[in-house]
């Protein structure tokens, strides 16, 4: 259990950095006119993300999950592809990734990177990633109720994000366009 509480909390630091990162990234997108979407379920997405965690951690220590090596390491292995495909969402975007919904008007939709693919690659890490965590050490419940609560909220989150970009300047050269958060 030791190995996977430093696990979860090595996420849990990830989760920070990227709040510090959104920080920064914030002030740069307000300072250029940025218009912010989606301040109603921001708090959700926190509260359940943090739950995610929280639930990893009491599931398999009063539920006794065990770990299953085939199950665990596998999943470990989703965990760490979702880690680095949610940093190269980052790194793509730039300045213009956060964890909010901050749109600065007339930038164009970011194409490159994997938004090449597709729209949400970030959303395509935290499912990964929330249905991932827990099953590397048999937290089967927290997976699947964060895999429910969050297949909700990205409903919510995503279609507000297609809004607020509709707002952005399309690519000239009709190219399919990433959702640039």
């Amino acid at each position: 259990m030791l190995w996977y509480t430093v696990l979860v909390l090595a996420v849990g630091l990830e989760r920070v950095a990227e709040l510090v990162v959104a920080r920064r990234n914030a002030r740069w997108s307000l300072a250029r006119g940025a218009v912010e979407a989606g301040r109603r379920h921001y708090p959700a997405m926190v509260v359940l993300h943090t739950g995610l965690l929280v639930g990893c951690l009491a599931e398999v220590r009063w539920g006794g999950r065990p770990f299953d090596p085939v199950v665990g390491w596998s999943m470990a292995a989703v965990v760490v592809a979702a880690q680095a495909l949610r940093w190269w969402c980052i790194r793509t975007l730039g300045p213009r990734w956060n964890t909010r919904v901050l749109v600065v008007p007339g930038l164009p939709l970011v194409t490159g990177g994997p938004y090449r693919w597709l729209s949400h690659p970030n959303y395509v890490a935290v499912v990964a990633e929330g249905l991932a965590l827990p099953l590397v050490h048999g937290a089967w419940l927290t997976a699947a109720l964060f895999t429910g609560l969050n297949a909700a909220l990205l409903t919510v989150r995503i279609r507000c994000e297609n809004e607020a970009l509709g707002l952005a300047v399309e690519p000239a050269d009709g190219s399919r366009a990433g959702a640039g958060l």
